[in-house]
């Protein structure tokens, strides 16, 4: 049995969806994982969720603040996890969190296993305006 083919990808062709005004994203799965590339314009806020999958947030440029855990629904600032260019968090499966870009921000989101309310669109939480 032939070993399954590699797919190579360039993130300039993969369709961009705009999901609001302040939060796009462009995403490539495989068969156990998914990548996603979001673009959040500056004060755009991902609301509390959770999710089985476990998540890599890598911000390959701009900042954002995350709130994670137990401190998800502190209105602290001082609470929350600033990740700039360059850092990366770990999320583990089913831990609420949330965020808001500080400035323009473009991350790379990886899960495992893949995100199946984002690949059907029922991810309402990220599409309110």
């Amino acid at each position: 049995m032939p070993a399954p083919a590699a797919t190579k990808y360039s993130w300039s062709t993969v369709p961009l969806e705009q999901l609001n005004p302040a939060l796009s994203r462009r995403i490539v799965r495989g068969k156990e994982v998914m990548v996603a590339h979001v673009h959040l314009k500056a004060g755009c806020v991902v609301p509390k969720h959770h999710h089985v999958n476990e998540q890599v947030t890598y911000i390959l440029q701009g900042a954002m603040r995350l709130w994670v855990g137990d401190k998800v629904d502190s209105q602290s600032d001082a609470d929350g996890i600033v990740l700039e260019s360059g850092e990366l968090l770990v999320i583990p499966s089913n831990v609420p969190h949330r965020a808001v870009a500080l400035e323009d921000t473009l991350d790379m989101d990886v899960f495992s296993p893949p995100r199946e309310d984002w690949l059907s669109g029922t991810d309402d939480y990220l599409r309110q305006k």
